[in-house]
């Protein structure tokens, strides 16, 4: 009812009305980017499934590009084509999303092998180790 969610405050929505509406007044001003900040975070897998189903038909539709930026890594590799990850506001590695799994830099193992796989249970997830050479490295990007 858009009568009823024009008149309403934001803590009156739900989350995944709230990052609908987010969308909409996105898409008012017809950009030929998108960049979607943690769409989904805070929202439980049904509302998450239709956000994002809502920001592919749009990007799709309109033909437009989009920055999809997410901690989720399991989401990003099913919901994108390449993935870049960052380090210390970097890019380490860039790579195709169905390839996720074969990245090679330290920090993408890493974020990787932290990750709880049901298929694999671990008594405990390894924990990350920071190496200081990734933070002032060459980004990948060509830019420092």
């Amino acid at each position: 009812d858009p009568e009823r969610v024009m008149r309403s405050y934001p803590h009156e929505m739900s989350g995944g009305m709230g990052q609908r509406i987010m969308i909409a007044m996105m898409l008012v001003t017809e950009p030929e980017i998108l960049i979607a900040d943690e769409p989904t975070s805070a929202l439980d897998v049904s509302v998450q499934t239709q956000v994002l189903s809502i920001i592919d038909r749009l990007v799709r539709e309109r033909g437009m590009g989009l920055i999809f930026i997410s901690h989720d890594l399991k989401l990003v590799s099913s919901f994108c084509d390449r993935v870049l990850i960052m380090y210390a506001g970097r890019v380490v590695e860039v790579c195709e999303a169905d390839k996720l799994d074969q990245a090679t830099h330290p920090y993408t193992r890493g974020l990787l092998g932290s990750l709880p796989d049901i298929r694999e249970p671990k008594e405990r997830l390894e924990v990350l180790k920071r190496d200081e050479t990734w933070r002032i490295a060459e980004s990948v990007s060509g830019r420092t």
